[in-house]
């Protein structure tokens, strides 16, 4: 422990010394704004590298976490807002005192219990605010298609959900329907500018997370690893496309999709 405590220190010199006077022009000029974008980015990198069990890229993506917090803190430590020992001793004690099943001799039966002393300890020890809906608790913050998962999880904590993953299939094609009604009368030319189906279109999505929810699939990681297949596939076919002389366009579409489906039929592990 205090070997880690040594090398932490270190990294928190490394940041202070990178924002300090003769540092990086960029580290400087960054602000807890301008970083946004990137611990989101670094945090989806960090999922995917799980996805991918290789331990070697998770320590590599953690690392590139460690340094946007540390950054992060640094900045709010410049303005004498609060320091990093301030922030790593207030979780300390946020665990401990959330935990009382484990540091000190409250009994719980199960996780569900842990989670509901979880959120009594917020409400009635630490006296934070009951939120006005349940579905307040949800961070505005998160991107939609989390959002959108977390929403449903809460309402159905709350008995507000259907019956069976029959019903939301059902409802999956319900919104399918309902979309191609509202393009049909908005027609081809004006659908994009046409709030009913931008509106059909969300609820379309909507829908298809709840049946992520029902097959306790992240619909999140789902659409990841679909990405990640895309790119693949899509690779292949320029890689094939090229070795032929030929350019990517609506006048090789044919040869294009030919190519698709064999990558989509190939057997190697780069277009599976």
């Amino acid at each position: 422990m205090q070997n880690q405590a040594k090398i932490f220190e270190k990294l928190c010199g490394i940041v202070a010394r990178l924002r300090g006077p003769g540092g990086c022009p960029w580290d400087i000029e960054q602000t807890p704004s301008s970083l946004r974008g990137d611990l989101i980015e670094e945090t989806y990198e960090c999922v995917e590298a799980i996805d991918e069990g290789d331990p070697a890229h998770i320590r590599e993506e953690l690392g590139d976490l460690f340094l946007l917090v540390t950054m992060l803190t640094r900045m709010h430590e410049e303005a004498g807002l609060f320091t990093v020992s301030d922030v790593l001793e207030g979780i300390a004690e946020k665990v401990i005192r959330r935990h009382p099943h484990v540091f000190a001799d409250v009994k719980v039966r199960d996780s569900a219990e842990v989670l509901e002393n979880w959120a009594r300890i917020k409400v009635v020890e630490e006296g934070r605010k009951p939120k006005d809906s349940i579905l307040d608790e949800v961070s505005r913050g998160l991107p939609p298609l989390d959002r959108a998962c977390k929403l449903q999880k809460k309402a159905s904590k709350a008995g507000f959900d259907w019956p069976d993953v029959e019903e939301v299939f059902l409802k999956v094609g319900e919104e399918l329907d309902e979309l191609r009604e509202a393009l049909d009368a908005a027609g081809e030319e004006d659908a994009a500018s046409a709030p009913a189906v931008e509106e059909e279109l969300g609820d379309l999505l909507f829908s298809v997370v709840n049946l992520c929810r029902f097959l306790k699939v992240d619909p999140s990681v789902a659409l990841q690893r679909t990405n990640a297949k895309f790119i693949r596939r899509f690779g292949y076919m320029e890689q094939r496309m090229k070795a032929e002389g030929r350019s990517l366009g609506r006048e090789n579409a044919a040869l294009m999709e030919r190519y698709w489906e064999e990558a989509k039929g190939s057997n190697s592990p780069a277009v599976s």
